[in-house]
């Protein structure tokens, strides 16, 4: 089965993310904040990460640096999932190596799509 790490400080933002994801047969691991979307990539492995941009303790542009830097994470598909919406953002997280980047409210459809065509 394949598993999302999804990182979002918003507990309403986590559950309707993760209820999409399980809905389409995808096992869901969730964290609260940048330090412990690191923490939770070492034990857990996911096949794909949805990181939230705003977080306490470690932003996602923060934790996508630490995984682009460390050759076990390097090639980890990570797919922005946040309410920042100017071109400057997506293209800045898109530069720092996010293969993908959505804005909120999702798109289940489209969150779906993109989720399908990184796997």
């Amino acid at each position: 089965m394949t598993k999302i790490l999804v990182v979002d400080d918003v507990p309403s933002e986590l559950e309707m993310i993760g209820r999409i994801l399980k809905k389409a047969g995808m096992e869901v691991v969730v964290a609260t904040n940048g330090e412990e979307a690191i923490a939770r990539i070492q034990e857990t492995a996911p096949d794909l990460v949805i990181l939230d941009v705003v977080m306490p303790r470690m932003n996602g542009f923060e934790v996508i640096r630490e995984l682009r830097g460390d050759r076990k994470t390097s090639k980890l598909p990570v797919v922005f999932c946040s309410q920042k919406n100017t071109e400057i953002d997506k293209t800045w997280g898109m530069d720092l190596g996010a293969d993908a980047y959505i804005t909120k409210p999702v798109d289940p459809e489209q969150l779906i799509n993109i989720v399908e065509r990184l796997l």
